[in-house]
């Protein structure tokens, strides 16, 4: 675990795994809302897998996502932006240089509201020993070097088996995995993480442990309220409508 210095504000908003692409531009729309001030926040935390393909070190994922990449930046210099690397953007630390990200070595993240422990986290930080290799693997410089020879190719077949993928799929296990997951390993009164995309709480213990929606599935994201509020977040939803 990771300890960081950040304090939670309240008002502060939670985006998971929005995985915008040409075919999710809806985030795009949220963020311009947030920075003209249509929607006032004090604080956003990008929970991971915020692009569906954003490596660094890969130059066409960086055209793929200027135009998010640009307002996260500008959004940097106004309030506090907090961005978790997920399994779907990496290595990001020169492509935001006023965010605070954090990479998967620096997660789980502890921080704290209102004098509570709160431990954040994308969500893939303990895969198996396979995943923990291919995680290492796909941020060496040196892969990364040689798959940009190949980005076009390679960010077409990704672009295709994305488009395929069901982001929304409830998973019946899910529960009985956190649990076992969980039990006896973080000292907390919350955990919040995503990268699941349940959109499911449980008390475990003194802990309340949150596994955020995925904003690509009908734009839900989270709002922190009041201690008094024993989930901490309020889900909403964005609706480009309005």
């Amino acid at each position: 675990m990771f300890h960081s210095n950040i304090e939670i504000k309240e008002g502060a908003f939670f985006i998971s795994d929005a995985h915008y692409s040409h075919l999710r531009p809806e985030l795009l729309t949220f963020l311009h809302d947030i920075e003209s001030r249509t929607v006032i926040i004090p604080q956003l935390f990008l929970m991971g897998d915020i692009c569906d393909a954003l490596f660094g070190g890969i130059t066409k994922t960086y055209e793929n996502n200027q135009a998010i990449i640009d307002v996260i930046n500008r959004l940097s210099q106004k309030i506090e932006v907090i961005y978790l690397e997920g399994n779907h953007d990496f290595n990001i630390k020169t492509v935001f240089p006023q965010t605070k990200v954090f990479s998967i070595a620096q997660q789980p993240l502890a921080c704290t509201y209102k004098s509570k422990k709160v431990i954040l986290a994308h969500g893939d930080y303990d895969g198996k020993l396979g995943y923990k290799v291919y995680t290492a693997l796909i941020r060496n410089r040196f892969m990364l070097k040689f798959l940009n020879l190949f980005d076009t190719y390679i960010l077409r077949k990704l672009d295709s088996y994305l488009s395929e993928k069901d982001d929304c799929q409830e998973f019946s296990w899910f529960a009985g995995f956190i649990k076992r997951r969980m039990e006896g390993n973080y000292d907390c009164e919350y955990f919040i993480e995503g990268h699941f995309h349940q959109n499911k709480s449980f008390q475990l213990g003194k802990m309340q442990y949150i596994n955020l929606a995925a904003f690509a599935c009908n734009q839900r994201y989270f709002i922190v309220k009041s201690s008094n509020n024993k989930e901490l977040l309020e889900e909403s939803i964005f609706s480009k409508e309005r």
